[in-house]
């Protein structure tokens, strides 16, 4: 008699709000007013102890119920699929999805469609991880480099990277890595805070926030910028005196100027030093990036948040046109494709500062950092993880940050589990919290 095959039964998918226009958190130079929200997925399976694999995207705001469809569109990939056999190889998810011939005329490996294939391939993550019995960053980090590489898509990017140096540099990356676990679990991975930055803030918020950042134990905080000039020259200027000379302080631009004005702005700002000018100009435009590293150096080039797959990746990389390069975990296809631009970063010696603030996405994310920093790099060096002190209440196991310090996750999964009350409160138009607020509007008119 064969065992009973435990299967995905359902596919449960949440579109989530959070009103945090309202006090201008996150706001830059080019989202004014966002609302950070989850397009939500929940992997229900038959397995009898309630396993289920949570994942999501990051938007913010309006759209987020096209993002939610999105979603919904991959239900069929995933309804009956064998428990077993995903956990043993998420990569064959991960390629059908992507191989989806009618879905795949929606992006190729791009936008909302992509996202939703990132969501859903990192909800199949959290369930292996769980199943397991490990956070992520331990399962990755001790398993078998053979496997590892056959879990990553090396079509479009084999001209630059094959699977035989990507091997090569795992089993290098396995030495050492018993006493960087140690080390890890001890210290935790260094971050900077980007609390201090937002562009909506005044300047004693911002001031006050730098200082305690500091206090904090962050050695790097990050601002907004790209607005006005005049502004960011204040601001900047009060953030060096809050901070002093010792912290580094990068600046975001969120892809606010043309080439030439990026280079400008840049050099206008370098009497603070900044540490680095993050996406100075459009994601897309890589020849764009490689002009602004070479006229405004030493200055570094950090981007890649809204950078769509590892292709765009290894055009940068090829390019010499970033200095950082910072994955997102909800951006691109998943855990699978950050593996393939985490090894592209490491053939290429690119040290690696993921985005993350958002909803979720520090929880996401330091996996992915602990990662590379145990099996393939090797170093912390010139390497942080992006706090932002925003929602984390609302996870079931949320980030930890110990003396500007990431701790390291020991629940088992993807740290993506949000809390059921949360979801109920801030679904979207329904939710308590959502329902309340429309009928308060509605009685104001």
């Amino acid at each position: 008699m064969t065992a009973h095959a435990h299967r995905i039964i359902a596919v449960d998918t949440y579109d989530i709000r959070f009103p945090t226009s309202r006090e201008l958190d996150g706001s830059d130079a080019m989202n004014p007013d966002p609302d950070y929200s989850a397009a939500y997925v929940v992997l229900r399976t038959d397995v009898g102890d309630g396993l289920e694999g949570h994942g999501f995207t990051f938007t913010i705001g309006r759209g987020n119920d096209i993002q939610v469809a999105a979603i919904d569109a991959l239900r069929p990939h995933l309804l009956g699929r064998s428990v077993q056999e995903l956990c043993a190889d998420p990569g064959s998810l991960n390629r059908d999805l992507i191989g989806d011939s009618q879905l795949r005329w929606l992006g190729p490996e791009k936008g909302v469609m992509h996202m939703a294939i990132g969501a859903v391939v990192n909800a199949v993550w959290d369930l292996t991880a769980k199943q397991a019995g490990q956070p992520l960053w331990r399962l990755l980090a001790h398993a078998e480099p053979e496997w590892l590489v056959s879990q990553v898509d090396f079509r479009y990017i084999a001209d630059a990277f094959t699977p035989e140096e990507a091997l090569a540099l795992l089993h290098a990356g396995r030495h050492g890595l018993a006493e960087r676990e140690t080390l890890l679990l001890e210290r935790g991975y260094p971050g900077y805070t980007t609390s201090p930055g937002w562009l909506g803030y005044s300047d004693e918020k911002l001031t006050w926030l730098a200082q305690q950042a500091v206090a904090d134990g962050f050695t790097q905080i990050k601002l907004k910028v790209g607005a006005d000039l005049a502004d960011d020259l204040r601001r900047l200027r009060n953030a060096r005196a809050a901070v002093g000379d010792g912290v580094r302080i990068a600046v975001d631009a969120n892809q606010r100027w043309n080439v030439g004005e990026a280079i400008d702005w840049t050099n206008a700002l370098a009497e603070y030093s900044p540490h680095w000018i993050e996406e100075p100009t459009s994601p897309d435009d890589i020849l764009g990036h490689a002009a602004v590293r070479k006229g405004v150096a030493p200055v570094k080039v950090a981007t890649g948040e809204h950078v769509q797959n590892r292709i765009v990746f290894k055009q940068l990389l090829q390019a010499d046109a970033l200095d950082v390069l910072q994955i997102d975990a909800a951006r691109v296809g998943g855990v699978n494709e950050n593996l393939a631009i985490l090894l592209l970063a490491a053939k290429f010696g690119v040290p690696v500062c993921p985005h993350a603030g958002g909803v979720g996405l520090c929880e996401l994310v330091q996996h992915l950092s602990m990662f590379d920093y145990l099996a393939l790099s090797g170093t912390t060096e010139d390497r942080v993880i992006e706090y932002v002190d925003h929602l984390h209440e609302h996870f079931a196991a949320p980030v930890e940050i110990r003396d500007g310090h990431y701790a390291a996750p020991l629940t088992p999964g993807f740290s993506a589990t949000m809390h059921a009350g949360s979801i109920s409160s801030f679904r979207y138009p329904d939710g308590a919290f959502w329902a309340a607020d429309l009928a308060g509007a509605e009685d104001a008119l």
